[in-house]
């Protein structure tokens, strides 16, 4: 019975070791374990911070510029001849024909002067007239037989039948008699001026209508006494003619280049739905100092009369595009010490920076004449510290994260 403590005795140390082993196998898992999660998050965190290192960037596309550009600027519109008619013949009206808004013809009276001093002048005159050509019947005569008698006193003295003397007297008598036929004939050249002039002014008692058109202005009444050749205050009728109108429009400096002769363009008139359309015909060839604009003039045909002489109008301008212009937001553009740049995204999601030749500033876009084509991926509101060579993610649906390898 004594001799069986004695053999279990050497069991206990041995589990003790057992137990310590196993523990200090855990210990080390544990320490293993610690320091594998602690490299993988430092692995993890390094990822995570070299991903957000590569910038998020959002692209825009080039895109074909239209066939024609439209420009907008304001205009007036003038028919397309106005005629102010004043009195020519000093009188009182005693009538008026056509009032205002009338159409008129070529012709048509339009206000009858009674002018009777200049009426009596003309009877005046043309009697005269009768006199001064009866003069010249009798100065004629006178001419004739003093020709006459110098063909017979020049026989005679040649005959010895009459004197020298008297030969003399003749041919002198038929010069005088000539010379006062020419004078005869020059008063009545000057009288039948004087009698047209007077014919001329008495058809001025008959105000009429210069051309086909539409009477815009009516300042005369019956008994309203007129004074030959005022050209001062208002106008006794305003007629316009308005079968095609006239359009001014001062456009700036920066424009004249592709405003040119044959550019269309369509008006547009306040409280009016329908729209019209006119051609560019003519320009001032001048730039006005003060406002940096050129005055240019279209037409348009107005057979319904639908446009009036001084309405405002809003003129959009046809411009026919350059070809092969593109055309991108203007927050695309990259300004630098090297010009004017966009910053494209290749294949890669590398940036590169291309330079670019700039068109109009058509405000929120701009016209790209060269440097870019249609299938460039532009970076929309690139920083201006972007290299080239710089990796980016693009943002969207469309968007790939690029590898860290490539990052590097």
């Amino acid at each position: 019975m004594s001799s069986e403590p004695s053999v279990r005795q050497p069991a206990r140390p041995r589990r003790i070791l057992l137990l310590l082993g196993c523990v200090a196998i855990c210990a080390i898992a544990l320490a293993t374990f610690g320091i594998v999660d602690r490299a993988r998050s430092k692995q993890e965190v390094k990822a995570w911070t070299d991903e957000q290192a590569i910038p998020t960037v959002r692209l825009v596309q080039p895109e074909p510029g239209p066939t024609e550009q439209s420009l907008y600027l304001p205009g007036n519109v003038g028919a397309f001849n106005v005629s102010a008619l004043f009195a020519r013949a000093s009188g009182y009206v005693t009538a008026w024909h056509n009032d205002m808004g009338s159409h008129v013809k070529t012709g048509d009276v339009l206000v009858t002067i009674s002018a009777p001093d200049l009426d009596q002048q003309l009877v005046q005159a043309q009697a005269q007239l009768v006199q001064l050509r009866a003069a010249v019947e009798q100065a004629k005569a006178n001419a004739d037989l003093g020709e006459v008698t110098n063909g017979r006193t020049t026989r005679l003295v040649a005959q010895g039948w009459s004197t020298l003397e008297q030969g003399d007297t003749d041919r002198l008598t038929a010069v005088s008699r000539n010379a006062a036929l020419a004078v005869a004939n020059a008063n009545v050249t000057a009288q039948e001026a004087a009698v047209s002039r007077l014919q001329e002014l008495t058809s001025f008692e008959k105000i009429k209508a210069p051309f086909d058109g539409v009477v815009t202005a009516r300042n005369v009444n019956i008994g309203d006494l007129l004074n030959a050749g005022g050209t001062t205050g208002r106008a006794l009728y305003q007629v316009a003619d308005i079968h095609r109108m006239r359009i001014f429009v001062n456009v700036p400096q920066a424009f004249l280049g592709e405003i040119k002769p044959g550019v269309r363009a369509t008006l547009h008139l306040p409280g009016q739905k329908e729209t019209f359309e006119a051609e560019l015909t003519s320009s001032s060839n001048a730039v006005e100092e003060n406002s940096r604009t050129a005055l240019i003039e279209l037409q348009a045909d107005n057979p319904d009369g639908k446009l009036w002489p001084g309405a405002f109008t809003e003129v959009q301008f046809h411009i026919p595009s350059a070809p092969g212009t593109l055309r991108i937001p203007s927050t695309a553009l990259v300004f630098g010490a090297n010009g004017m740049r966009v910053a494209a995204v290749d294949a890669s999601n590398k940036v590169a920076l291309k330079p670019v030749i700039l068109g109009r500033n058509l405000g929120n876009d701009v016209e790209i004449e060269s440097g870019l084509s249609l299938t460039d991926r532009l970076i929309d509101n690139p920083q201006e510290s972007i290299d080239a060579g710089a990796t980016v993610r693009i943002a969207g649906p469309e968007g790939k994260t690029p590898k860290l390898a490539d990052a590097e």
